[in-house]
């Protein structure tokens, strides 16, 4: 479950890989809350490539299978242990590492230091635990990430839930309100335009949700349904949103419109016109109060009984929803692969929902 969003997971994949593999429920956060609670520190390398083994001296060959208790066990010597990449094995351990010094560090004590050096010279993921500060935390390239509680987390987890029910409650209703206006034929460009900030901020909050429910790990189940549940038919909505009004003279796929929406900062965000033009929703005019007429893919999907590939073949035939909804049922039955019983689903469901929208904004 990823939101595609402005915050996208995939830009950090490595560290949210990493936080993955170090999140409660695994062995390895088991192994890592073991050499917490006994009062000890460690350093450990994910993966045993000549690269680390070049930097490293001394300590034991073990080739062992991993265990939380064998991690723990080890952790009472001073060295760093390796780990073979996939984390199946110990490799090494009790091992003296010797980092290119020259590589900058931002940190003072000599575990995280090297522990530094070692994930931005070969750029490997380390993971150290510090028994002064009672903290884990996670090295992958350039990036550091200490690992947060599981209650806090969840704390963090919660209120963010709570500021996207808000999200998108405000998202639902102008996202209906956009829905009547083109069941009248009544849209502008700035009705689109604040559905379109409406869905991408409510998206850019799950994505905050769901990064931490990487490093929730199990205990992420409930957090996990509930932000399933809130966010359900959302991206599917904007994709559709946006085929509907992508300026007709544009050679702009939606994927193409959907990442350059996720570019924007949020101040670009909720700047109508730079927003409108950086997913080519307007026209040459530049007028953001000109009137849109609507393709129908969002409202018509709504119909049950018809599925995406009727309503793109219907839209693809009529050319624009108020056509659809003006069309007959034997008009709607012309259109290839729809058939009578589609047509008239199609013609009672259009009237209906159009009817519903039409009573719900008075």
């Amino acid at each position: 479950m990823v939101y595609h969003g402005a915050m996208d997971l995939r830009s950090d994949a490595a560290l949210y890989r990493a936080l993955s593999l170090v999140a409660p429920g695994t062995p390895l956060r088991e192994g890592l809350n073991r050499i917490l609670q006994s009062g000890r520190g460690a350093l450990i390398v994910f993966g045993d490539g000549d690269d680390v083994l070049g930097i490293a001296s001394g300590g034991f060959l073990l080739d062992a299978a991993f265990s939380p208790q064998r991690l723990s066990e080890l952790a009472k010597m001073d060295g760093a242990i390796i780990l073979k990449s996939d984390l199946t094995r110990i490799a090494r351990a009790n091992v003296h590492l010797v980092p290119n010094p020259n590589v900058p560090a931002s940190e003072t004590g000599t575990r995280h230091r090297t522990a530094e050096r070692v994930a931005r010279s070969l750029n490997v993921t380390v993971v150290t635990v510090s028994e002064s500060r009672q903290q884990i935390q996670v090295y992958v390239g350039d990036q550091t990430r200490p690992v947060l509680s599981a209650s806090r987390l969840l704390d963090r987890s919660n209120q963010a839930l709570q500021t996207l029910e808000r999200y998108r409650a405000r998202m639902d209703t102008v996202t209906r309100k956009l829905s009547a206006l083109e069941a009248e034929d009544l849209v502008a460009l700035r009705n689109v335009i604040e559905v379109v900030q409406r869905t991408e901020m409510v998206l850019r909050i799950a994505n905050e949700i769901e990064h931490n429910l990487v490093e929730l790990g199990t205990d992420g189940r409930l957090v996990g349904l509930q932000l399933e549940g809130l966010m359900d038919g959302v991206e599917d909505d904007r994709r559709l949103l946006i085929i509907d009004y992508l300026n007709p003279g544009s050679k702009m796929q939606p994927e193409e419109a959907m990442e350059a929406l996720a570019a924007l900062d949020d101040t670009q965000l909720f700047d109508d016109e730079q927003l409108a033009r950086a997913i080519h929703l307007i026209g040459p005019a530049g007028d953001l109060d000109e009137p849109r007429e609507p393709k129908g893919f969002r409202l018509l999907s709504k119909i049950p009984q018809v599925n995406e590939v009727h309503v793109m073949r219907v839209v693809e035939h009529f050319g624009s929803l108020r056509k659809v909804l003006g069309a007959t049922v034997a008009d709607l039955e012309a259109v290839e692969g729809i058939g009578l019983g589609r047509a008239k689903a199609l013609k009672d469901g259009a009237a209906r929902l159009a009817g519903d929208l039409i009573i719900d904004s008075y």
